[in-house]
């Protein structure tokens, strides 16, 4: 028979480990509802691709810098799109502002990285799903590193961050927020 007081602390660590966990969100977006800023600005999107506040909470012990990415998973009949990837995300950042994600990076923390996603430019593309192709799945997946720098190429295609991100990660937060026109 297990003693009382071992159970009380038992049930405790789990609820602990519960209540502490990595977390991801965005106070500038609720599903379904973005600004138009945020939106793409090409393909008549009609927004100026302003990336989205981020804050981020209780990550894994031994973090030592984030990468992000923003996937779209319904784009390209069912293949995706990737929107933003940042990578070398000080382990001290508590999130991005918005506007962190513009072309120049000049918002990023110091030492981040900025990728190219899928329109070919580095930096933040908003949701820009095709008329009347219903809800886009915009993914936020943020991954905490035991590494202060990702190793990955020069110029790496997303898939490489992607991945590189996920051999090196603690653990891993996610948020995912739709958009359709």
């Amino acid at each position: 028979m297990i003693p009382r007081p071992s159970l009380v602390a038992c049930a405790f660590a789990v609820f602990a480990t519960q209540a502490f966990a990595f977390e991801i969100s965005s106070p500038s977006v609720s599903d379904g509802k973005w600004d138009a800023k945020y939106l793409g600005d090409k393909a008549g999107c009609g927004g100026q691709s302003v990336s989205i506040a981020l804050a981020w909470k209780d990550p894994p012990a031994g973090t030592k810098s984030y990468a992000l990415t923003m996937f779209d998973t319904d784009a390209n009949g069912g293949k995706g799109f990737w929107h933003w990837l940042a990578w070398n995300i000080p382990a001290s950042a508590k999130g991005l502002r918005e506007g962190a994600g513009a072309q120049a990076g000049k918002r990023m923390p110091k030492g981040s990285v900025l990728g190219k996603g899928g329109v070919g430019r580095a930096g933040y593309f908003g949701p820009c799903p095709p008329p009347g192709s219903g809800d886009h799945h915009y993914v936020f997946t943020l991954y905490a590193l035991g590494e202060k720098t990702l190793r990955i190429p020069a110029n790496p295609l997303p898939e490489m961050v992607s991945v590189a991100a996920k051999s090196s990660a603690l653990g891993q937060a996610t948020v995912t927020y739709t958009y359709g026109r």
